[in-house]
């Protein structure tokens, strides 16, 4: 099968918008950043990456019957948010497992942001104790049991929709989507940065290019993923192997060379979701200079490390950087404290 042999179900305005953050580039004074924003790319409460990575899941829910879609995130979960709103878009119901995977003693924490908006689409937001981990989680088990125990057909989302067997088709499609941008823009991106949790974001991205049989003769494009979970040797497994799963399920015909598979550690801090200094001025940075708006899970450690790559010449000055914006801004109104 191709990637264009899988089914999609239309949940975005079209191909997210590419722009070049031209203040930030003369202040880093290096490479020319640009930026790709799934945090506009859809009208379903505030989009980002998993809506893009649901498109290819519902149409597997739907002809399965399913009326309940069942997925599991922490308490400030930018994925979880995207299920209920697809769900509500749906018709479907929606059982999210919010589990307690970040340290933040925000008095607020479990009453703003994503899980807010959560509620206020009518998904059943069930708050547990557990800690972080981005493997197949008991309490999410428990809530997909539960829904068929009452009589409902729940169609099963894991973390991120992640380490799903469609997980990595739509960021592989959004590698094809840069494809056919760069040529509407006359440029040409060698150097991707996305941030790295649970995996299958930069996992597509890595199996869609490899599917586009790229040849540029001396230009070669790295994706380097920005680790944000803290625990990089469990990302870097999980990335490498949705990435040669993904590869497989479309096509590519080869096996994924280790060099195309990178995950940088530096920025993530000792936990996750916990920001460190790096990344507030990442923040900061970007909102100050081009009025966009980071969160201090994932964007603001994956831009930190943008800024230190640029900054350092490791990322050379003639090269033109892609930094995917995967969304998540809602998520910074559970850090009042901290940023004021």
């Amino acid at each position: 099968m191709t990637l264009a042999d899988f089914p999609r179900h239309s949940l975005m305005f079209g191909p997210s918008p590419i722009h070049p953050l031209d203040r930030l580039t003369k202040h880093l004074g290096g490479a020319r950043v640009w930026a790709k924003r799934e945090d506009v790319s859809s009208g379903l409460a505030f989009g980002g990456n998993k809506v893009r990575k649901l498109e290819y899941l519902v149409p597997e829910a739907l002809a399965q019957g399913a009326d309940t879609l069942v997925s599991i995130g922490g308490v400030q979960s930018n994925h979880t948010r995207q299920v209920a709103a697809v769900a509500a878009h749906l018709g479907m119901k929606a059982v999210l497992v919010q589990e307690h995977w970040v340290n933040w003693p925000d008095a607020v924490n479990d009453r703003v942001g994503n899980i807010l908006l959560s509620r206020v689409m009518g998904a059943d937001v069930r708050l547990s104790p557990a800690g972080f981990g981005i493997g197949f989680k008991d309490s999410w088990k428990d809530a997909i049991a539960e829904v068929e125990a009452s009589g409902g057909k729940p169609y099963a989302i894991p973390a991120g929709a992640s380490d799903h067997r469609l997980g990595g088709l739509g960021f592989a499609n959004w590698a094809h989507e840069v494809k056919a941008q760069e040529e509407q823009l006359g440029v040409f991106f060698d150097t991707i940065v996305v941030c790295s949790v649970t995996g299958s974001t930069h996992a597509g991205m890595i199996a869609g290019f490899a599917d586009l049989l790229e040849n540029f003769g001396d230009r070669r494009r790295r994706v380097l993923g920005i680790d944000a979970s803290a625990t990089f040797d469990e990302t870097r497994d999980q990335v490498a192997r949705i990435a040669r799963r993904t590869a497989d399920l479309i096509g590519v015909g080869r096996d994924l060379r280790d060099d195309e598979i990178t995950v940088l550690e530096g920025w993530a801090g000792d936990e996750y979701g916990i920001p460190v200094e790096s990344t507030d001025e990442a923040i900061y940075l970007t909102g100050r200079l081009e009025g966009v708006i980071l969160d201090p899970v994932y964007e603001g450690k994956s831009m930190a490390g943008l800024i230190d790559l640029v900054s350092s010449g490791e990322i050379p000055r003639d090269s033109n950087v892609l930094y995917a914006h995967l969304g998540g801004q809602p998520a910074i109104n559970a850090y009042s404290g901290r940023y004021h």
